[in-house]
């Protein structure tokens, strides 16, 4: 028996306003006053009410990534750990402790960035197949290059963070104890 929203539509935007005042003044006396606002500024409201989104997101955003720089660093070091040998065959062979640090390093940084694109390019696809009219995504939601910057940037500083402590542990390594090493 009562109304909790009413629609209307205005023939241009620059009579929104109007339109709304009108509404409005109708209802200004009696005992349920209306708030009229464009469809924009309601959808902002809602969110509003929910709280800080942006915060919640991002804060679930980090969780994740430090979950996946634990996941990647655990992968790092166990992957360099099997082969410490190989480490000090190439010791043995003349590589310099920075040279196999470098190789190292750069192993693991290829890796994620290899995951960020691969994660680029499902992403690009969930949404492409999500954002379509009845789905309840808006139509032009796509991957921006910035987008895709960051999660490049993101991937990079995964993977070298993760692979800096194993990498620098092998390349520190004797010849004799990373020969004799079993693991």
């Amino acid at each position: 028996d009562t109304a909790g929203f009413y629609f209307t539509r205005v023939d241009t935007a620059e009579h929104m306003p109007i339109a709304a005042r009108a509404i409005d003044d109708v209802f200004h006396g009696s005992p349920v006053p209306t708030k009229s606002e464009s469809e924009q500024a309601f959808k902002a409201d809602f969110i509003a009410t929910l709280g800080n989104v942006k915060a919640f997101i991002l804060s679930i955003c980090g969780a994740v990534v430090f979950t996946t720089l634990l996941v990647c660093a655990n992968t790092m070091a166990m992957s360099i750990r099997e082969r410490t040998r190989e480490v000090a065959v190439l010791r043995t062979l003349g590589f310099t402790r920075g040279s196999i640090l470098k190789l190292l390093l750069s192993e693991s940084l290829v890796i994620s960035l290899i995951g960020g694109t691969v994660g680029i390019l499902l992403g690009s696809l969930v949404i492409k197949a999500m954002s379509r009219p009845g789905i309840g995504m808006p139509v032009s939601m796509h991957m921006t290059p910035s987008t895709a910057l960051v999660v490049m940037t993101v991937a990079g500083i995964v993977g070298i963070v993760s692979g800096v402590i194993p990498s620098y542990r092998a390349s520190n390594l004797g010849i004799v104890d990373a020969l004799r090493y079993i693991g």
